[in-house]
């Protein structure tokens, strides 16, 4: 986390854009499946190990990382540095009442971050253009979106018109931040099984959680090459 926090504060501060996506086994499981997702996820320029299925598939696979780098701790911990340096935030994502909720948590726990705009994430591509060109007229350094793993494609077709240093992903941050989920307990993250914690308050999420005894098995199954390149379509 250390080592990520520290790359992508030098990048934000130089203006270089970096987009990030935060991978769990579920993300990893629709790539796999799906050649033109898994072509969304490889035009990343940075891909962080948020599940601990993840680490624990390249703890298999041999060749290891650190720890996990979540996107709910990824934000917080990018949001101190731009406590110390003023940066400028726009949220984009989920229901109006949540994002509005989030802002204002947000601005109350940052007060030197200033969160310049938000806007939920129920829009079309009409609304595409007007969305891109606010972006781009605040000028944020940091951009957070939670529209769902499906929209990655948007944050890959417009990043380079946003012209925001960072764009990253947030998944359900937005609801946890507004109060509207609870995250996992220290004990339950430690243990692996904040997917359950988390299923446990959205029952609705049963089907995507279908994925991860896929996952296991896949993993166990390929193990000699699961952090080798793929190619992919």
């Amino acid at each position: 986390m250390d080592e990520t926090v520290s790359y992508l504060t030098n990048n934000i501060e130089e203006g270089k854009l970096t987009h990030v996506v935060t991978a769990n086994p579920i993300m990893v499981m629709s790539a796999l499946e799906n050649p033109e997702f898994a072509r969304v996820l490889r035009q990343a320029d940075l891909i962080v190990p948020d599940g601990a299925g993840v680490v624990w598939a390249a703890k298999v696979g041999g060749d290891p990382v650190a720890e996990r780098v979540t996107g709910f701790d990824l934000m917080h911990r990018l949001l101190e540095q731009g406590e110390k340096r003023k940066w400028r935030v726009y949220l984009l994502g989920t229901t109006q009442e949540i994002i509005e909720s989030a802002a204002e948590t947000l601005q109350l726990q940052y007060p030197q971050v200033r969160i310049i705009g938000y806007r939920n994430g129920y829009f079309g591509p009409d609304q595409d253009e007007e969305i891109v060109e606010e972006i781009r007229e605040l000028k944020p350094h940091l951009l957070f979106i939670a529209r769902g793993m499906e929209k990655e494609d948007w944050n890959v077709a417009y990043k380079e018109r946003l012209n925001v240093p960072f764009i990253m992903g947030v998944g359900g941050s937005f609801d946890v931040v507004s109060g509207k989920l609870k995250r996992a307990p220290v004990l339950v993250q430690k243990l692996r099984i904040e997917w359950l914690y988390r299923l446990i308050q959205e029952p609705k999420r049963y089907k995507r959680m279908l994925a991860l005894p896929k996952f296991v098995v896949k993993v166990l199954r390929n193990k000699d090459n699961v952090t080798k390149p793929r190619p992919f379509g």
